[in-house]
């Protein structure tokens, strides 16, 4: 990265907004958004038309929407492409004797780009929904943006294909002390949960995680268990309720395993908690629109920041701190003594961890 890069953590989705809108306000070139949710509400009608605005002043703009996280009108767009902006569905929903395996294939990635040198990368979809939720999104201002544009156009050229380069498509590419980590849809290839396992097996000191959604593998299971074992402060932090009440259900079988394997599980109470960091010894970082859960890894289209950067490692460690002094410690007295309901449902679920 450049000498003059600058990074800036939002945890608060209205400050995030805010932040994305001016810089979408001042493009002076071109407007590249890839998100999986974008809703008819408040917030998505302030971004239309604060991007309306712009095509019509000439700015090149072009979205790139997920077809299962977004459900909008047909004629939401009317005034963006009458400017000739240009809106692509990914992957739209389709009825064929492969409904599961070809349908969940989705595009999770939250990337915006504008004018080459300004972008963001990270977990916030737009959404009224989400404005009191804890997210995780990093602001960049530095020639990654370039990279980032690069990855956004190809995702726009292959948005309604089943078949594409996997390998091409998911090429890391690497910027000084950070790495671009890309994920398509694989049960073998799976990058960033790879990338994740390495870094947690050369953990020192201290690993923390934040995420939504933590149904983790039998592979992540052992590095975490691993990495606690030999003396590593294992810390996963996670939402006391969050928006998918099934997978709040099953998540509770994997913690008093866990825990039993000196694993420190966190609950966030004010909200959802619903930031993708992975924090390692306070080195290594990732930022990422990827949860720990076998979805995020094998069958949707992800994207991570992952790098040893120390002006984002100083702004994620605060803002870990924060979400820890907002959260409640893991009771496993209490786990031992849940209803035979719950661990009637826990097992029920267990078939489908890889579909929630």
């Amino acid at each position: 990265m450049t000498q003059s890069s600058n990074f800036k953590l939002f945890d608060d989705p209205l400050k995030y907004y805010n932040s994305m809108l001016n810089d979408i306000e001042n493009a002076k070139k071109y407007i590249y958004l890839e998100t999986y949710r974008f809703n008819n509400d408040s917030i998505g009608i302030k971004f239309r038309d604060v991007i309306t605005k712009k095509s019509k002043e000439g700015i090149e703009v072009k979205l790139l929407l997920d077809s299962w996280g977004t459900s909008l009108p047909s004629n939401f767009f009317a005034d963006l492409i009458k400017n000739k902006g240009e809106v692509r569905y990914f992957k739209k929903i389709k009825l064929f004797w492969d409904f599961f395996t070809k349908n969940h294939r989705r595009n999770h990635r939250k990337i915006l780009i504008v004018d080459d040198y300004i972008s963001y990368i990270g977990s916030t979809n737009l959404t009224d929904y989400s404005i009191n939720w804890r997210e995780s999104v990093l602001r960049i201002d530095s020639d990654i943006s370039l990279s980032l544009k690069k990855i956004f156009l190809r995702d726009y050229k292959i948005y309604n294909k089943y078949v594409f380069d996997r390998v091409g498509y998911s090429r890391k590419i690497k910027h000084n002390n950070c790495e671009i980590v890309q994920d398509v849809p694989s049960l073998t290839r799976q990058r960033i949960r790879k990338k994740y396992i390495r870094l947690i097996k050369c953990a020192n000191t201290q690993i923390v995680i934040e995420t939504p959604y933590f149904l983790p593998g039998f592979f992540m299971r052992k590095a975490l268990s691993d990495a606690a074992k030999r003396g590593v402060n294992v810390k996963v932090i996670i939402p006391k309720h969050s928006d998918i009440g099934l997978i709040d259900i099953l998540r509770n079988r994997y913690l008093g395993q866990l825990y039993k394997h000196n694993i420190n599980f966190l609950f966030y109470t004010p909200h959802n908690l619903h930031a993708k960091i992975l924090l390692i010894d306070k080195d290594v970082f990732s930022i990422s629109s990827s949860n720990f859960d076998y979805r995020s890894f094998r069958y949707q289209h992800e994207i991570a920041l992952v790098g040893e950067n120390k002006s984002i490692i100083k702004q994620l460690d605060k803002h870990i701190l924060g979400t820890i002094q907002n959260s409640e410690r893991f009771d496993y007295e209490k786990w031992k003594q849940r209803p035979l309901i719950q661990k009637f449902f826990e097992r029920i679920l267990l078939p489908f961890r890889h579909l929630l």
